[in-house]
């Protein structure tokens, strides 16, 4: 490991040389990938079937694990020996819809100008995945001394959905990888912390009448907007008081109500309203404790509802809940990710990754990949062909560490 860092830093920690162009495979992988629609709500297993046959050619292990409706799947390969514990390569193939959005050209399409190559999911992250299947003949070329997975999910984007599959089925393992590298974007500089994040729906029941009699009825919309109260009263107290993580932006927790619907007319009093929640938290800030105050609330609301009509009530659905990521800088994977990217520097983001998921597994993450969060989820989604040459780079010294 010594030497690694000899060999590829300089003492200010950054890289002197690398690679300035990728190599083809890449880019034509990139453009394959890219042609493949992979929205959320769609099927991936044309993209996963395409990885499956690169990596099946090369010998590797290769294991799927299938959604409810078995069109939608992970894909976990194996290179080298499995009874060692080895390096994930991890990355999500779905992609955030295109609708609405106003893009230059065919998103699906990609399309290569000023060093930049556009196409929905080039930077968030199917140029991460390409690299990895583009260099997948050199990992198994190399006399590795522990194994390379390679770990592509589905639904990531809807709530890190087909990850919790895959990591379930890492038990048929013989032994536990050591380190988990998501390939999301971060410009190929480390990055050691991100917030968790929490998605709850409230449903407020209430008990509709005529407006003029508006004592006899529970105004669902009202007590639902105390409700919305009390959570910015919540997040104002946290800004103020904290807890504080000042490598994250902001840096605290944040509490965000995102919709609300209610009510059929002005004068009626409306029987229903649910609105939707979020929590984004400090990864050493339990959002559970926040939870536990908002069904207070609800409990202290309901026994005046329940006076007027035993139907109406308040109900909490937390849909979504992903844990944050936080890794100490001097943890020997942290250390390895570093040497490999050629920087010393690592950083906190407020984004939501996988790799949360894999820490709570108990296999230590670090997310590091290829292109700018500035450039997802927009219309004309782009990456630099220096970021995809530099992550070429990154795999290769991850090649020659394992070696």
């Amino acid at each position: 490991m010594a030497a690694l860092r000899k060999a590829s830093q300089s003492e200010n920690g950054s890289l002197s040389e690398h690679a300035e162009t990728p190599l083809p495979a890449s880019i034509e992988t990139i453009e394959k990938l890219i042609a493949i629609d992979t929205t959320s709500y769609k099927t991936n297993l044309q993209l996963i079937d395409l990885a499956e046959e690169i990596l099946s050619g090369l010998r590797a292990s290769v294991r799927r694990t299938f959604d409810k409706s078995r069109n939608k799947a992970n894909i976990f390969a194996t290179i080298g020996p499995d009874d060692i514990p080895g390096i994930v390569l991890s990355g999500h193939t779905d992609v955030v819809p295109v609708d609405g959005q106003n893009w230059s050209a065919d998103p699906f399409r990609l399309r290569r100008a000023d060093g930049k190559l556009y196409g929905r999911g080039t930077a968030d992250m199917k140029s991460f995945i390409a690299a990895c299947l583009a260099l997948a003949p050199e990992f198994a070329a190399a006399p590795l001394k522990m194994p390379i997975h390679f770990a592509f999910s589905y639904d990531e984007e809807v709530g890190c959905v087909g990850v919790r599959r895959l990591i379930d089925d890492l038990a048929h393992l013989p032994v536990q990888p050591r380190l988990c590298i998501v390939g999301e974007p971060t410009e190929m500089k480390a990055v050691i912390g991100h917030k968790g994040k929490k998605s709850v729906r409230c449903h407020v029941e209430g008990h509709e009448c005529h407006s003029a009699l508006n004592h006899q009825g529970v105004n669902a919309v009202e007590i639902a907007a105390e409700m919305v109260v009390k959570l910015r009263a919540m997040q104002r107290r946290i800004r103020e008081s904290g807890p504080f993580d000042h490598g994250y932006q902001p840096p605290y927790t944040t509490v965000h109500t995102g919709t609300m619907q209610g009510g059929t007319a002005l004068n009626i009093v409306p029987k229903s309203c649910s609105f939707e929640f979020e929590i984004r938290n400090l990864p050493d800030h339990d959002p559970e404790e926040l939870m536990a105050e908002v069904r207070g609330w609800a409990q202290d609301l309901v026994p005046e509802m329940l006076g007027v009509s035993e139907a109406s009530g308040i109900t909490l659905d937390e849909h979504n809940s992903t844990p944050g990521l936080g890794m100490d800088e001097m943890d020997a994977a942290v250390r390895l990710v570093c040497a490999l990217s050629g920087s010393n520097q690592t950083s906190k983001v407020a984004f939501t990754t996988e790799a949360g998921l894999f820490q709570q597994a108990g296999i230590p993450a670090v997310v590091c990949g290829p292109g700018s969060i500035t450039q997802a989820h927009r219309p004309d989604e782009f990456i630099t062909v220096e970021q995809v040459a530099k992550c070429e780079d990154f795999l290769r010294r991850l090649i020659a560490h394992m070696c």
